[in-house]
């Protein structure tokens, strides 16, 4: 009888444990069916919401790009007046301290005058001395500059309407004869802006010092940019006859009178 009851006890402690274990089982299943079920949930609510920002997010820049482009149109269309939208102010960054104090007497072109010097001087505000770095690796670079001297400027600050400029400009070499403006490197254009090359002698600090120069002193410089020979030199470039050669440089003799050895002694 004892060992009967102590059977029915042990039976009794071991189903309890076995009934235990699979109600713990199953409320582990439960709950981690559960929590993986929040953790889908999450990451689809994620993965829809990252999908509308990039979706809001090019939306926005199509339409930031279509306004930029309507705004472009209306500026260059016939009737827009609006010449502080249609402008792109430029600030000099540097200014040309020259041997060349007038225009009387500054070469026309780069380079006639190797041993002409100047020296470039940056605004240190606008331009840290790091931005020449590299740039004495060069043996040449080109400089964009405004021709401030000009005596006509005052028509860039008017209507287009009023502010007409000569289509054709009188060129040296054809004595007086015109030529279009744009082909020819006349100072008084529509945009009085001058391109040039010069030697790169040494950079100091925040001055790049040139020889070769054809630039007036006060001379305000808009850019600066390396010579590159392999696409800047055009092999096979033509020009019309009239510039071929410069006859106005040429010296064909000098003749002296037959007193003047003998004043030399």
């Amino acid at each position: 009888m004892a060992a009967s009851k102590y059977q029915w006890l042990t039976f009794s402690i071991t189903l309890a444990l076995a009934s235990t274990a699979i109600s713990f089982c199953l409320w582990r299943r439960k709950t981690k069916s559960k929590s993986s079920g929040e953790v889908n949930k999450k990451i689809h609510e994620l993965e829809a919401s990252l999908k509308s920002a990039l979706e809001k997010c090019a939306a926005e820049r199509q339409g930031r790009i279509r306004a930029q482009q309507a705004l472009r149109k209306a500026l260059s269309g016939p009737n827009s007046v609006n010449l502080e939208l249609n402008s792109y102010p430029m600030a000099p960054i540097a200014i040309v301290h020259s041997c060349f104090s007038t225009r009387n007497g500054t070469p026309r072109q780069p380079l006639l005058v190797p041993l002409a010097r100047a020296s470039l001087i940056f605004d240190s505000s606008r331009v840290p001395p790091a931005s020449l770095e590299g740039l004495e690796g060069y043996s040449h670079c080109w400089i964009i500059y405004v021709f401030h001297l000009n005596t006509d400027l005052e028509k860039l600050w008017k209507p287009s309407s009023q502010s007409k400029f000569k289509a054709k400009v009188r060129v040296p070499r054809l004595k007086g004869g015109k030529m279009g403006v744009f082909a020819t490197r006349s100072p008084h254009r529509p945009c009085p802006i001058g391109l040039t090359v010069a030697k790169v002698e040494a950079i100091r600090g925040h001055i790049l010092l040139l020889s070769g120069v054809d630039l007036v002193d006060g001379t305000p410089v808009l850019d600066v940019k390396p010579y590159l020979p392999y696409c800047d030199s055009i092999l096979g470039a033509t020009v019309p006859d009239w510039v071929k050669e410069d006859r106005l440089l040429t010296v064909a003799s000098v003749n002296f009178s037959d007193g003047f050895s003998s004043s030399l002694g």
